[in-house]
């Protein structure tokens, strides 16, 4: 005999079966281990960053016994992190400040105007999606050598500048696409020029997918690690993924450290993923439907 299981808005949901049971506990199983991987090993680094070397080898799992902040205080005292964590943060937010103006106002052009070949440029832009970001590195170690930019902040600037158009102008043409084209109509009527339009009318409507576009490009351009160790040679230039490497030699021994170093370079980029993760998924799930 089943029983039904009825919501809080009284209609009936499906019956408890005995294969129903079975597929939720499967489902759950598959959901935890999930959980356990991604997210297992991250805690058990932030843990480790608060235990002694002799705790971590003698019990890896076990709570620390203690809670105190000297790996981490010895770790931005005396291992430059703070020039680390600024070039980071510097390079990482301005590229993503002048993409998005850029990118934002392409994605709106291509979205509401029309004109020759709009369509392929589209797909030529975002296909790139395609392309292993590895394949790249010729052409522009090649450039950044050329223009005399390798080992500085501005060529790390440039390189970041273009890492996400494809991903950005899929969420953006999207949101602008969705915005009736009537509110363009009637701002054209009244005399509204296009930069006008576009700041004062489809800018602000379109704040949720710039804003999606913009956390997805500055986390990815926060923890990456590959052109910022190509390009740069200096700890002056250098950014917080690849001073892990520094790290990895100075704490070669001390694995305290060594986690504490691993969780203040991890930790703002899941921060800040946590605040906007319901507005992020939202948005690109709506950019999945529309495009």
């Amino acid at each position: 005999m089943t029983k039904k299981i009825h919501g809080s808005d009284g209609q009936a949901k499906k019956p408890l079966t005995p294969g129903r049971i079975v597929y939720l506990v499967l489902a759950y199983l598959v959901l935890i281990f999930i959980v356990l991987v991604s997210v297992g090993p991250i805690l058990w680094v932030i843990m480790s960053s608060f235990k002694s070397n002799g705790a971590i080898l003698t019990s890896p799992f076990s709570l620390p016994d203690t809670y105190n902040l000297d790996a981490y205080e010895k770790v931005i005292t005396q291992f430059n992190f703070g020039t680390y964590a600024l070039n980071s943060l510097t390079i990482a937010s301005s590229s993503t400040v002048v993409a998005m103006i850029i990118l934002s106002m392409s994605a709106y052009v291509i979205a509401k105007y029309q004109f020759p070949l709009k369509n392929l440029i589209y797909v030529l832009l975002t296909v790139t999606l395609l392309v292993p970001g590895h394949t790249k590195t010729q052409p522009i170690f090649s450039l950044i050598m050329s223009l005399n930019l390798y080992d500085t902040k501005a060529g790390l600037f440039l390189v970041y500048l273009s890492s996400s158009i494809a991903s950005s102008l899929f969420i953006l043409r999207s949101n602008f696409a969705s915005i009736p084209r009537e509110l363009n109509e009637a701002a054209e009527i009244d005399g509204s020029g296009f930069f006008r339009t576009f700041w004062q009318i489809n800018m602000p409507l379109a704040k949720t997918g710039i804003f999606t576009a913009g956390v997805l490009m500055f986390l990815g351009n926060w923890n990456e690690y590959y052109f910022a160790s190509l390009l740069t040679s200096s700890p002056a230039n250098r950014t917080l993924p690849v001073s892990l490497a520094s790290f990895n030699q100075a704490f070669s021994y001390d694995y305290t450290r060594m986690f504490a170093a691993l969780t203040l370079v991890v930790m703002p980029g899941i921060i800040i993923y946590m605040l906007a993760q319901e507005q992020v998924q939202a948005s690109v799930a709506g950019a999945a439907v529309k495009g």
